[in-house]
Order: structure tokens, then C-alpha cells, then sequence
């Protein structure tokens, strides 16, 4: 089953609304919007034709039924149902200088759950479409994003049983720096900030929502991957909120209204458990990941601290 908009037990959650210019661009160009959202197992993806990379990915994820250390598939491919040129594969994560991974936007073991073995990998194994990646430089890819979503899947869906309605995606912003390799002849723009917004029923049972947000321009920059191209409110919490022992929360959290504004969605209502007022670049700044730190082994107890990853 694709993404379930009923998937939390007495809840609705719609997708994440387009703006309408956004969605204009696509009558604009012959396309039926329609075309571009993808249903897989357990998750979805609406799709950007015109980047060639996800909107967002609209995902599900079962705590109670999660199922673990299934082999991974790695065999990427691209998806039949939408036009070859309207997503990107090995022409772009093979091209000279691709220093970055095939980042996953709906994390493999988000949506490896089912009632045994064979359905969880099947679930786990269709998360290998490149409608489902975006370029991440490994030192995110691989230390601080995949510290976010193990904190989201395994310290609060699996060990609090949750259910949880996850949106990931890009920043597709037209100032999006330019790879420095040609794909096909033509310039290819690469996303530089990563979001997330998590739905899930409180310990008063109530539907609540948080948001993270992650940047990789300093490391684009730094290893040569793109063409080379600035008040503090204080935060208030929920007290029996789950989320809010998440390391650093004051530079990974933010309101879902800071999403709204980079990417011009509107996501469905919620209680916020994050209230944060900060002017955007101010934010942007504060979650800009430096090369210049040392990075832990990705295999390292997720509870230790990132506060020394950042600036």
C-alpha cells in the first residue's frame, strides 16, 4: 500500500499542497500533475519534472511492526511510469565530480515494516528508485541526516511503538548552486537544504507535527562539487512531548512554518510542539554543516551528542 493518509488511528493527514504556481508549471507544460505522484510500498513521491528530483516523499512508518537487519538491495533504477528525462539515474551520480551519495529522501528502514520478512524487504527494497534520491555529500548523507532519522524511526517509532506520517524533501530554490559537471550537455542545479516534517499522536493522543532541517552548501562548496556563487526568539516546548530530547534541538528543530516558507508548501494542521521565530537565514546558517569537524562513525551510539559537529 502507498502512503495512507489515514495510517495514524484517528487521523487525516492530507498531502502537502503545492503552491498554485507551482502547480501551473506543470498545465504550463503539457503535464498532468496527476502523472507525477508515485505510489510505492508504504510510501510516495511527488515528483519534480522540471528539477528532475522529489518534491517531497510522503511516508508511513510502523514502529510497532518494524522488522530488523534485512539485506539491503542497492540496485537503483529509474521509474517507468513518468518519462526518462523527467528524473535523474547513473548519468548524474556517475558523472565526474558526483562526490555525493544517492540520498534517500524516504529512508530505507522507514518503511521496512510488515507482518513478516518478505513484506518488510519487498517495502524496504522499493525505496531504490532515483525518484526517491537526492544528491547528499556523504559527510551529511551519512553522519548528521542519518543521525535524524534513526533518532525519528528508532528512538521514537520503534521504541515508543509509534505511527508516524513522515514528509521529506529538498529545497528546490532556482539560487540552487550549479554542478560543476554537464549532464547530457545540460547544467544541473543541486539541492542544498534537506527537511523533514513528522506527524504523530502525542501522550495526549493528540496529532502533533515537528520539523528538522539540515544544509550541505559549505560541503558543495568545499570539495569543488558546484560553481563557486548571511533576533533569536526563545523556543517553547510541549512539557510530555515526545521529540524533545533530541540532541541540539535549538539547531536541528524548527516551526513547520519555516518549511513552509522555503518551499512554498502548505502541510496539513497540527499541534506544534516547536515554536521558533528566528528569521530563516539565521537558521539556514545555524544548521550549515562545516567540513572542518570531525565527522563520527556512523555506526556510533545515536544518543552521543552532535553538538561539536556544528558550528
Amino acid at each position: 500500500m502507498a502512503f495512507n493518509k489515514n495510517f495514524i488511528d484517528g487521523c487525516f493527514i492530507e498531502l502537502p499542497r503545492l503552491s498554485q504556481r507551482q502547480i501551473m508549471e506543470y498545465s504550463e507544460n503539457g503535464l498532468e500533475l496527476n502523472d507525477y505522484y508515485l505510489d510505492y510500498i508504504n510510501y510516495s513521491v511527488f515528483q519534480n519534472p522540471f528539477r528532475r528530483f522529489p518534491y517531497y516523499t510522503a511516508t508511513n512508518i510502523d514502529g510497532a511492526n518494524f522488522i530488523e537487519k534485512l539485506e539491503r538491495s542497492d540496485r537503483w533504477e529509474k521509474d517507468d511510469r513518468i518519462p526518462q528525462n523527467h528524473q535523474f539515474g547513473d548519468d548524474l551520480y556517475d558523472a565526474v565530480k558526483s562526490d555525493f551519495d544517492r540520498g534517500h529522501m524516504t529512508k530505507r528502514e522507514d518503511v521496512q515494516w510488515g507482518m513478516n520478512k518478505s513484506e518488510a524487504k519487498k517495502s524496504a527494497d522499493s525505496t531504490f528508485f532515483y525518484t526517491n534520491a537526492v544528491p547528499q555529500h556523504a559527510r551529511l548523507n551519512r553522519s548528521i541526516w542519518r543521525r535524524i532519522e534513526n533518532y525519528i524511526l528508532h528512538s521514537e517509532g520503534v521504541k515508543h511503538r509509534l505511527k508516524l506520517s513522515v514528509f521529506t524533501g529538498p529545497v528546490l530554490n532556482h539560487n540552487d548552486p550549479v554542478f560543476v559537471t554537464k549532464i547530457n550537455g545540460e547544467s544541473v542545479k543541486i539541492p542544498r537544504i534537506f527537511w523533514k516534517v513528522v506527524y504523530y499522536l502525542n501522550a495526549s493522543s493528540e496529532l502533533s507535527r515537528v520539523a528538522y532541517i539540515t544544509n550541505q552548501s559549505n560541503l558543495l562548496q568545499t570539495y569543488n562539487i558546484v560553481e563557486p556563487s548571511g533576533e533569536i526568539m526563545r523556543s517553547s516546548y510541549g512539557e510530555d512531548d515526545f521529540f524533545l530530547d533530541y540532541k541540539d534541538a535549538d539547531t536541528y528543530q524548527t516551526d513547520v512554518s519555516v518549511i513552509e516558507s522555503l518551499t512554498l508548501f502548505t502541510f496539513p494542521k497540527a499541534n506544534d510542539v516547536y515554536e521558533d521565530n528566528r528569521i530563516v537565514r539565521l537558521i539556514l546558517e545555524e544548521v550549515n554543516y562545516r567540513n572542518s569537524q570531525v565527522v563520527p562513525n556512523a555506526d556510533e551510539d545515536i544518543s552521543l551528542s552532535i553538538k561539536n559537529l556544528m558550528l
